[in-house]
């Protein structure tokens, strides 16, 4: 498997379950390690939420952030020490936090400050600008973009996710993602609900950026040892301070997955690990990538599936 190109994926919110991580942190002084750094840093009770919960204090996403990317660590980092090497790493909305830690951008404890403030201060917007987010099946981006134009009569609303070619985020106030939902309907799509706690990357939660960006100019960020796509451009970005930027914008901006896995496949991966809770960005590329492109996608939550997956490359 040497020669073949490899992409390590970051799974995002939505991911999170009770007992996330368990196996690797029984098993690994060093995965303990991590989950009691998170801890420190954020200075919320990390470990127990994510053992115990309960699930509605493990998904608030003040909590929520900092639990999910730790165990996004600490999955990579059983991956890193089984000797599986990347040649591409990207995540998914806060996923990407992953990915800057494994590409060397950013210390594993500047990460958890900072995606523990992220989530304080999306929180906070969330709380003082209620809003929702709805999935929208069965149409593309084009007729969604359209969707969109027509219902910002009725208030803020923005394409938040373009997961697949036919599954899109909208997000934005409730009124206008009712608005939308009506012509989704129209146009013969359809618009799911999803259990989210804010209006996440829209207009909604902009406020949210300056002090972030604030937050960032106390930090060192450093050029990626392997090419990370970002969710803002869809592209790789190697200069410290444009990617602070991109990551100060990427809390408002639309989360462009579809492009990500097309420029992946372009690059001729043919390799995908998703190292993080559950499958979601399996499910994605299952639907992104078309049948006559060869490829293999593996997920790591656990030292089973970390096993499962040492035991496929070595076939």
């Amino acid at each position: 498997m040497a020669d073949v190109k490899t992409a390590v994926l970051f799974p995002g919110q939505g991911s999170q379950f009770l007992g996330m991580a368990q196996g690797f942190i029984e098993a690994d002084p060093e995965a303990r390690a991590l989950m009691k750094l998170a801890d420190q840093v954020s200075g919320f009770p990390v470990s127990a939420l994510c053992q115990d919960g309960p699930m509605e204090e493990l998904t608030r996403t003040v909590h929520l952030q900092p639990a999910l990317t730790v165990v996004n660590l600490i999955c990579w980092q059983a991956v890193a020490k089984a000797g599986i090497k990347a040649d591409y790493f990207a995540g998914h909305s806060l996923g990407e936090y992953g990915a800057l830690c494994a590409a060397g951008v950013l210390t594993p404890e500047d990460t958890l400050a900072l995606v523990t403030e992220r989530g304080r201060l999306m929180e906070r917007e969330a709380d003082k600008n209620p809003g929702g987010m709805r999935a929208v099946v069965k149409l593309d981006i084009g007729t969604v973009k359209e969707i969109v134009a027509s219902a910002k009569g009725a208030g803020k609303i923005t394409v938040a996710n373009h997961n697949s070619e036919q599954q899109i985020v909208v997000s934005g106030e409730v009124a206008a993602l009712d608005a939308a939902s009506e012509l989704v309907k129209e146009k013969g799509g359809k618009a799911i609900p999803l259990k989210v706690s804010g209006a996440w990357h829209s207009d909604l939660i902009k406020d949210a950026v300056p002090d972030f960006e604030a937050a960032m100019a106390k930090v060192e960020f450093k050029a990626p040892l392997t090419p990370i796509l970002f969710n803002v451009t869809a592209a790789a970005e190697s200069e410290p301070g444009a990617i602070r930027n991109i990551m100060a914008q990427q809390i408002a901006s639309t989360v462009r997955w579809f492009e990500i896995v097309e420029k992946l496949m372009a690059n001729e991966v043919r390799l995908f690990i998703e190292v993080g809770p559950k499958n979601v960005l399996t499910g994605l590329l299952k639907k992104i990538i078309p049948d006559d492109y060869e490829y293999r996608c593996l997920q790591v939550d656990s030292p089973a599936g970390l096993a499962d997956l040492v035991k496929e490359l070595e076939a």
